[in-house]
């Protein structure tokens, strides 16, 4: 079952068992992917539409960061299990792209640049001092995933960004649009990410599709992906219960009350 009870679609008939064509694979892919994608999550339309307060905002980059630095080393765990030198090659880039070829550079560095940019300390954020349990857990989930699974079904896991660079592009015009107070020279991450997440799942799409050579092969890839899309999904339900949906700010309850009154 996917998000929101949605049914994974599984062909089951017998003279379906074949290996589906590339084209078929794909618009499989994509199929499953994009209604489960958390581009859909009501957090990220708050977002979108201009309704977050600055502390829901800086939440989700405080948070978002420990997701960012768990991608590296998921990376790393993808090119520790292939054999072939052309597709290390390839991938190492990845790490690349995050750590950066020095100090201060990489995703992972213009991430605390975003930081910056909505009024965090980025001391605070790199310590990992205020991530939500429940995001670190989802984080950590992910990096699990990869480091137990083929190599197959960990780079399958990886064509959420199939449907990042759509995001991306959206996240930038609405920050603009209604977050003015970030500066703009800090939406440099968002940038980038639209044309790297581009070739990073063009990449992952081509290899996969070469090696699922079985439909039970493609089938794995369909539920490494979603199972992807359940993750960002399950950060931003903790976010939202967080943050959100009982405001940027946990309400008064009746023992605040209480203790107010008594301090007084």
């Amino acid at each position: 079952m996917g998000r929101n009870g949605d049914p994974l679609v599984i062909i089951k008939e017998d003279h379906h068992r074949d290996r589906l064509s590339q084209d078929a694979f794909i618009e499989w892919l994509k199929r499953e992917g994009s209604r489960r994608y958390h581009d859909h999550h009501p957090f990220h339309e708050l977002m979108h539409n201009g309704n977050l307060t600055k502390t829901q905002l800086q939440q989700w980059v405080l948070n978002r960061y420990y997701y960012q630095t768990r991608i590296p080393i998921k990376d790393a765990l993808i090119v520790s299990k292939s054999e072939d030198p052309t597709f290390r090659r390839m991938w190492i880039r990845r790490i690349r792209d995050h750590d950066g070829e020095q100090e201060g550079e990489g995703g992972l560095a213009l991430w605390l640049e975003l930081a910056r940019g909505v009024g965090l300390d980025t001391d605070e954020v790199r310590s990992f001092r205020y991530v939500l349990p429940g995001v670190r857990l989802a984080c950590d989930e992910y990096v699990r995933f990869v480091r137990e699974a083929p190599l197959l079904d960990a780079v399958a896991s990886s064509l959420t960004e199939l449907f990042a660079p759509s995001l991306m592009a959206r996240r930038l015009e609405a920050w603009k649009q209604h977050y003015p107070w970030v500066r703009s020279e800090s939406l440099e991450y968002f940038q980038l990410r639209i044309s790297r997440a581009t070739l990073d799942s063009n990449q992952a799409v081509e290899f996969v599709v070469q090696h699922a050579t079985t439909y039970s092969h493609q089938e794995r890839c369909v539920r490494a992906l979603v199972k992807k899309a359940d993750i960002l999904w399950t950060m931003l339900d903790h976010l939202s219960m967080a943050y959100a949906e009982t405001g940027s700010e946990r309400k008064p309850t009746a023992h605040d009350s209480h203790h107010s009154q008594t301090s007084a």
